[in-house]
């Protein structure tokens, strides 16, 4: 049997059970809409040893650069979300992790010996693995500029995340030099600081065009951004219209954006002269 004592609330008292007897006792519904909870209401402490994985570790996951950004992010500012563990059976030693097996992994690491659980009452895993929303990399660059007018400094932003100071910089300085309209067109889509680092080198009506034929390309890359600021360069190229035979057409550079994506082959043997036309 698990030893009851080891397991403590970290809020004992928060949610205490309702005393119909008293006066202003507080009235906490049994049953909300007529749903079934599915973990309890406390958060409790419990043993790491006493935490059993759902599934084995890979070999070598502990030196992978996720899980070493994990191990980053537990020591700078500490766990944000607590596991969530279930018993499998009352009788049985210990919990079931049904997510979070990296992070215990991580606990370990750092060298602590309790971590904060919601006990769940359904054995479920798919929503916690499948239903998420990963960040776009506009929304990251908004996430730490909102953190950086906080007063967060840039330093401990790169010790959190594992990564480098010039990573955070680039992050921060992604929308800088890229028109309103170019960023409206980019927003939802990934792409990599070497895309707007194309960008910000052409003008702004240009910039709007290029993103346009990397859209319609379905091709965000810096590859393509630099082809067409390629045919961009120079004060004079900005005011090419579409028929204009010139290497700074726009039609020229969707044929370009095209043979680059669809026939990745046919990309070496192309000449300027034969992109311009």
């Amino acid at each position: 049997m698990t030893d009851t004592n080891a397991i403590a609330p970290i809020y004992p008292g928060a949610f205490p059970p309702p005393d119909v007897e008293a006066d202003g006792a507080p009235d906490y519904p049994t049953a909300p809409l007529n749903l079934t909870l599915g973990f309890d209401l406390e958060t409790y402490q419990i043993p790491i040893d006493e935490l059993m994985p759902s599934k084995k570790a890979a070999d070598g996951v502990m030196t992978t650069r996720m899980f070493k950004q994990i191990v980053s992010l537990i020591r700078e500012i500490g766990l944000i979300e607590p596991f969530s563990v279930i018993k499998p059976d009352p009788d049985a030693v210990g919990f079931l992790l049904l997510e979070g097996n990296l992070r215990v992994l991580a606990l370990k690491e750092l060298g602590h010996d309790v971590a904060p659980c919601l006990i769940a009452r359904d054995f479920e895993t798919y929503t916690y693995n499948q239903r998420i929303n990963r960040l776009s990399i506009m929304q990251e660059h908004y996430m730490l500029r909102r953190a950086i007018d906080k007063g967060v400094s840039k330093d401990r932003l790169a010790r959190a995340f594992s990564v480098s100071l010039s990573t955070i910089n680039s992050r921060i300085n992604l929308l800088h030099g890229i028109c309103p309209r170019a960023r409206e067109l980019l927003n939802g889509h990934q792409f990599t600081p070497d895309v707007t680092r194309h960008l910000r080198k052409m003008k702004a009506t240009r910039q709007v065009e290029a993103v346009e034929l990397m859209i319609t390309a379905n091709s965000i890359t810096a590859a393509q951004a630099g082809r067409v600021q390629g045919r961009s360069t120079g004060t004079d190229r900005q005011a090419r219209t579409r028929n204009d035979p010139g290497p700074g057409n726009v039609q020229g550079c969707r044929e370009e954006l095209w043979l680059g994506t669809a026939q990745p082959g046919r990309r070496e043997g192309l000449s300027d002269q034969a992109c311009g036309q």
